[in-house]
């Protein structure tokens, strides 16, 4: 069986719901190849085949941020910042515990 026929057979047992999470998900995946064929100038992470650990999480720095801002592409900006404003939630701190004392 290919692997197109067994997700065909799996999404066949899924609820309306999760289909449409999964098709959210297949439309990313397919706008980040997208992206990758129009921007084949930005360095792709090279695969030693004699390496077998994983990528370690590097965060981004400031100035890699900042070659984003003001790219926003589309309309709705003030309605994903009243989402975001609508759904996030106020950080806790613990003072009292410290993991590094």
């Amino acid at each position: 069986m290919t692997i197109k026929e067994q997700i065909t057979q799996e999404l066949e047992k899924l609820p309306e719901p999760l289909l449409q999470e999964i098709l959210d998900f297949v439309q990313f995946l397919q706008t980040k190849q997208q992206q990758r064929i129009l921007s084949p100038e930005q360095p792709q992470l090279e695969q030693n085949p004699n390496d077998n650990s994983q990528t370690s999480y590097r965060p981004a720095s400031g100035r890699s941020l900042l070659r984003h801002a003001g790219t926003w592409a589309g309309d709705d900006f003030e309605e994903c910042l009243q989402s975001v404003y609508a759904t996030r939630g106020k950080a806790k701190f613990d003072y009292e515990s410290n993991p590094f004392e």
